[in-house]
């Protein structure tokens, strides 16, 4: 998987400042534990960091081509690119030569042969950076559903780009402030494209190049959703998305380190478990390494809530049982989840305080177990957005709300356990100049824009198009991100079947009619796969990754806010409402404090270690 980073300076020679190119590529040691490389030319530096998972030999990086003693190609480079095998064959057909067993040496000859069109022919997830010496010209590609992160900061005289802020922050000459747009984009429950949310830097847009030459900085889009005519009957196109399943199952499979899966007991999960089980099973290996996370009393103690109906446990151990995995629960108690060193290397992996608070310690803890085991994980995420699962999807308020669903559902509070806003704990007048309702409808319109029609879509089939461009193109990027941090932090590398390109385009032109034609959610999913899944499982109503139900929990943020708010030092304490602090805190309080505390402390923590400057 690994951890990307370099500096181009076309007025600077960059071969007199290893040191600070060997600070940049040390932040992502987390992503890349088994090797570290750098390479470095008169205006180009690249680092990286390797999480060894395909030739662990040969496969070491940065990696260049070279012809006659000439360096024509460096990468650095992050990801896995499934079909490198096809492409090999094909490259070496026209001639090309091979020295490696590596999916990043194809990459390499690809670009050669291909030109900057090669993008289009690659299948998987992956962000990395081309040098070419001949042209001294740098192209940074990132996937195109944004599963790999990939950041730049345009300088004067070239750019910086990393695997994640943390690399550019390294560098001497930036400064990290975070100015009124960032502070509404980390603060609303939006993921704008191409927004990094610190001053002067961007994130590389999913399907996205960026070309950096000595004439400057040029954008291009080579993969895009597009509206298409459905034609495949119901049976057709049930068949087809099993077909596309199983090929994608079996490619994500290919790994030269230990595999496993993540096992909720969920539709989503318990299908690529299944699936993985199947495919191992037919090429004589297995069986299929699982692991779920739960919480200590969870499933005996547990009460429905307008999010979640019923507890994993159950239902993980019997989609285990039916495919005979091996599997593992992961199971934590509120001390793991409050404990500071692991709510610490949680903001740290994340370079901002905006996820989910218990969510992203139980994800991050849950990874750092399977870490022990496996080397790489497969996961259901992203089905929802594919297929429809979200409750919003389904009720009439949220989808025709004039605004991000989600939103409407009033997701920011209820994922997190609780009702109250992310921002109810913040200053009145900070909340007035940042105008955040305005920044969200503002971001809203932009997407609205961007989606792709049919002459024919009207009524309901228009707005569950636009529905699941959002969620495609804004939603799933909230979680991937959180997915993907959390996973790198351990150096585990999870990879996303349901993000494959080939399945998102077919199922996207779906009418959603034929997506709901069972009257419930994910129906295309459901019948696609039904035939490797227990009836408990395949019938099981949607619920989202679990959080915390232990009241110690909360009692646990509230004593933290209360020392927090007799803090005069505090970093945070200029952004808060002090009335609205004093209340939440007051001995015996009812209020709802949970998303809006850990929003608070996150910042808190986030502006003590990082040093950055706001400028709202």
């Amino acid at each position: 998987m690994c951890g990307i980073t370099g500096w181009i300076s076309y007025d600077t020679d960059l071969t007199t400042r290893r040191p600070t190119l060997e600070a940049m590529t040390r932040t992502m040691a987390c992503r890349g534990p088994d090797a570290a490389g750098t390479w470095l030319d008169t205006h180009a530096a690249l680092g990286h960091r390797r999480l060894a998972v395909i030739d662990i030999e040969g496969g070491k990086q940065p990696m260049a081509v070279e012809h006659g003693g000439r360096t024509l190609i460096v990468t650095t480079y992050s990801g896995e690119v499934y079909n490198y095998r096809e492409l090999r064959k094909e490259l070496a057909g026209l001639g090309h030569t091979f020295r490696t067993h590596s999916d990043t040496e194809v990459v390499l000859h690809a670009y050669l042969q291909w030109g900057e069109a090669f993008a289009e022919r690659l299948n998987g997830m992956y962000a990395f950076a081309l040098w070419d010496p001949r042209t001294e010209q740098l192209l940074l590609i990132r996937d195109r559903m944004g599963i790999k992160p990939l950041y730049y900061y345009p300088t004067s005289d070239g750019v910086l780009f990393g695997s994640e802020p943390k690399a550019i922050l390294a560098h001497p000459s930036v400064r990290p402030a975070v100015d009124a747009e960032g502070l509404a984009e980390l603060i609303t429950f939006t993921k704008t494209p191409g927004h990094a949310v610190y001053k002067g830097m961007y994130e590389v847009r999913p399907g996205q190049t960026v070309r950096v030459g000595r004439g400057g900085i040029t954008v291009k889009r080579y993969w895009a959703l597009e509206a298409r005519e459905h034609t495949d009957g119901l049976d057709a196109t049930v068949a087809h998305i099993r077909e596309l399943l199983d090929d994608i199952v079996a490619r994500q499979l290919i790994a030269d380190v230990p595999l496993c899966t993540l096992l909720s007991g969920g539709l989503d999960s318990s299908a690529i478990t299944a699936l993985a089980a199947g495919a191992l099973a037919a090429r004589g290996g297995g069986p299929v390494r699982s692991f779920a996370v739960d919480f200590t009393g969870y499933t005996e103690n547990f009460t429905p809530d307008d999010l979640r109906g019923t507890p994993d446990g159950p239902y993980a151990h019997a989609l285990a049982e039916h495919v005979r995995s091996e599997h593992r629960d992961i199971v934590l108690d509120t001390n793991a989840l409050m404990d500071p060193g692991h709510r610490a290397a949680v903001l740290a992996a994340r370079d901002l305080p905006n996820g989910f608070g218990d969510g992203d310690t139980s994800l991050y803890l849950l990874f750092k177990a399977v870490r022990e085991q496996s080397t790489v994980a497969l996961s259901g995420e992203s089905a929802d957005e594919v297929f429809g699962g979200y409750r919003w999807f389904h009720d009439p308020e949220s989808v025709h709300a004039d605004t991000f669903p989600w939103i409407a559902a009033g997701l920011a509070g209820r994922f997190a356990g609780g009702n109250a806003t992310r921002e109810a704990l913040l200053d009145h007048g900070l909340l007035a100049k940042l105008d955040l309702r305005g920044y969200q409808d503002g971001r809203y319109r932009e997407a609205l824009a961007e989606v792709p029609y049919l002459d024919g879509d009207t009524g309901l089939q228009r707005r569950m198009r636009e529905i699941s461009y959002l969620h495609l193109t804004r939603f799933v990027q909230i979680l991937l991100d959180r997915k993907d941090r959390a996973s790198m932090a351990v150096g585990l590398e999870v990879r996303v079947p349901f993000c494959d390109h080939r399945l998102v385009e077919y199922v996207f032109n779906t009418p959603w009619s034929m997506k709901t034609f069972d009257g419930r959610e994910k129906s295309l999913l459901r019948a696609a796969t039904r035939d490797v899944l227990p009836d408990l499982v395949a019938d099981r109503v949607k619920s989202p990754y679990p959080s915390t139900q232990d009241p110690h929990y909360n009692e646990a943020l509230r004593t933290e806010l209360k020392a927090l708010a007799a803090d005069r030092d505090a970093p945070v304490r200029p952004l808060l409402d002090s009335g609205a602090v004093t209340e939440a805190t007051a001995d015996g309080a009812a209020h709802d404090i949970r998303p809006a505390a850990e929003l608070v402390l996150g910042m808190d923590a986030w502006l003590r270690t990082t040093g950055t400057a706001l400028e709202p």
